[in-house]
């Protein structure tokens, strides 16, 4: 037995935290109670709410997220970015072209690195992104209307936890 399963197996609130465990992993598993579940219904909500509020927009959630993400940066690497709107390079790369199509982001060689491209907002990609805010500032507030406030408050703070990984 290695140090830390002895630790554990030393440890009553180890043991505890074990028991707890089993106990709710026994239970059937159910779709409806499911984390993962829940959570993409609520984010697939909020999708369609964004998109109500932004017709005309023609941007996709992570879309509108990189332009955001890169309006409070100020300007940024595709990888930077990417990484900050926790997108796989592969994703990142197709978005942020299709931004550069669309003249919302401009890119250009970094004078202390002529290899690499920084990314910035154009003005017309400043403008569409204003009227972004405001569709993704109505999704969310009708996503969150059946809650009171400290429900609302709760929820973003769980939600904050759980997205540290």
């Amino acid at each position: 037995m290695d140090d830390v399963a002895q630790t554990l197996a030393d440890n009553p609130r180890a043991a505890t935290l074990r028991s707890v465990v089993a106990r709710r992993v026994s239970r059937p598993y159910r779709l409806d109670a499911s984390t993962g579940h829940l959570l993409r219904r609520a984010h697939q909500r909020y999708q369609a709410l964004f998109q109500e509020h932004a017709a005309g927009l023609g941007l996709t959630g992570p879309q509108f997220a990189a332009l955001l993400k890169l309006s409070e940066l100020g300007r940024a690497t595709q990888n930077q970015l990417g990484r900050a709107v926790a997108m796989d390079p592969a994703t990142a790369q197709g978005v942020v072209r299709r931004l550069i199509a669309r003249g919302f982001v401009r890119s250009s060689q970094d004078p202390m690195d002529r290899r690499t491209l920084v990314l910035t907002l154009t003005e017309e990609g400043d403008t569409v992104l204003e009227e972004a805010r405001l569709a993704g500032a109505r999704a969310h507030e009708m996503l969150l209307d059946p809650l009171s406030e400290p429900e609302r408050q709760q929820l973003m703070a769980l939600l904050a936890r759980l997205s540290i990984g």
